[in-house]
Order: C-alpha cells, then sequence, then structure tokens
C-alpha cells in the first residue's frame, strides 16, 4: 500500500472522478456498462462526508451519468466539460460550441457501416467512433475521422479514448471542467483530487495539480476500477472512523 501523504484531507478536499474505466469497468459497448451493487451507496457517503463536494467528471452526457448513478454525485460535468450542472436540479450549464454540421453525422454513420463490428455514438456537440469490437478499424477510423473534420480543424479535434476516436469542438477538456467546478460551492476553496484512467483525463489531471490538488491514474495508483472502488469503500469508512483516506495501492 501507498501512504496518502499527497492528498488533501477530507475537509479540505474535494473528489472528481471519471467513469468510464474509472469507477465502472470497460465494456463492449458504452450501453453494456454495469454498476456494481453497493458504488452508489458509497458515493452518497463520501459526498456527504465531503461536505458535497464530489463530481463526476466524464465524456459522457449528463443523462447517462443520472441514468447509472441517480444522485450519488452533487455535480456532473459531462460531454468533457462541454455540459455542467454545478447541483442536483440545477440547470445544465453549456459553453458557447459549435455544433458537428449534419453531414459529419451521416457521413460518420456511413463509415461505421463500412467497418463491420465499429460502433457509432452520437453526442450534442460531436460523436465517436468506437473500435472495442474490432480493434483492426482503429487505424482506418482516426484517418476517417481526421479526413472528416480537416476543412474545420481550426474549430474540432479528434481525441484518442479507450479503443475509440472522438470528435468534439476545441475549446474544452476535462481541465476546463475542473476548473468550472472550482468556482462554485461546495468545490471553491477546496483542493480537487481527480482520478482517471485514459488519455482524456489527463487535462483534469493537470488542473487539480494545479489548484494545489491531486491527479492520480487508475492503472498506477489503483490497479483497475475494482481498486478505486475498494479504495473509495475504504476511505468512507476511514473518514467516519478518524478523517483519514484510506492508503493508497492495490
Amino acid at each position: 500500500m501507498k501512504a496518502c501523504l499527497d492528498l488533501p484531507p477530507p475537509e479540505e478536499a474535494a473528489l472528481l472522478l471519471d467513469l468510464d474505466g474509472t469507477l465502472l469497468d470497460l465494456a463492449p459497448t458504452p450501453d453494456l456498462v454495469v454498476v456494481p451493487p453497493g458504488l452508489p451507496d458509497t458515493l452518497r457517503q463520501l459526498r456527504t462526508q465531503l461536505g458535497g463536494a464530489l463530481a463526476v467528471v466524464t465524456g459522457r452526457p449528463i443523462d447517462q451519468i443520472d441514468g447509472l448513478l441517480a444522485d450519488a454525485p452533487h455535480a456532473v460535468a459531462g460531454e468533457h466539460g462541454g455540459a455542467i450542472r454545478h447541483e442536483p436540479g440545477g440547470p445544465v450549464v453549456r459553453p458557447s460550441l459549435p455544433d458537428p454540421p449534419v453531414d459529419w453525422i451521416v457521413a460518420a454513420a456511413t463509415i461505421v457501416e463500412r467497418h463491420p463490428g465499429a460502433l457509432l455514438e452520437q453526442k450534442q456537440r460531436g460523436f465517436v467512433f468506437h473500435y472495442r469490437l474490432a480493434p483492426e478499424h482503429g487505424p482506418a477510423l482516426h484517418q476517417a475521422a481526421l479526413d472528416l473534420i480537416a476543412a474545420e480543424a481550426a474549430r474540432f479535434q479528434v481525441l484518442e479514448a479507450a479503443m475509440a476516436w472522438e470528435v468534439r469542438p476545441r475549446g474544452v477538456d476535462k481541465g476546463v471542467a475542473v476548473n468550472a467546478l472550482a468556482t462554485e460551492a461546495p468545490f471553491a476553496g477546496r483542493r480537487p483530487i481527480f482520478i482517471g484512467d485514459d488519455v482524456t483525463d489527463e487535462d483534469g489531471i493537470r488542473a487539480a495539480r494545479a489548484l494545489g490538488g491531486t491527479g492520480l491514474r487508475v492503472d498506477t495508483a489503483f490497479g483497475s476500477p475494482e481498486g478505486v472502488r475498494m479504495w473509495l469503500r475504504r476511505s468512507a469508512d476511514a473518514i467516519a472512523a478518524n478523517r483519514a483516506w484510506a492508503p493508497l495501492g492495490y
């Protein structure tokens, strides 16, 4: 086990958690993820212990997080910061960003049809090519996404995710989401602990560290999403007993 010497104490901390590959095990397709029994209750307990300062920061739309975790997080930043709800039942705040042209979506659907096993996930301001079920198509889908946005590369970008390529507007990322959450209660004035597993989480990790907190990768600090969940459960118990985080490690 590793000590938690670099983690802010719970009374000063905010917990910001990625979803897929961090809280939940990755699944063949996004709609097949499973929420383990007890996870929402653990998150609710930690949320209470942290004075509400617990958020999920994800590439998924906010309504999907509501469907998976219900009211467990206080705040949700969806679409890599493209949509943020700062409190339960509050308004969803969206920065001014371009929507992808409709013909891109039509073209993306055609591209997926030409690559059996690939999947298209549409989002409000972008889309994702998933190739977990057909890894051999990864390079071709990457190039197809780059070709599709080439004329608008100043406004859109292609980002690597877990067995996926995501097209989204420039100007938002998980670091932007972390900074936005840090401006409002109950996160304001607290030092963030950001946990993520993917390339798209690196922005959140850097932002958390810049705010005086900590950024942790699943693979190096916990080993797996199960390791993250075990640490969260142990930490909820430890905080209830003595206001300290459980040791890191696996």
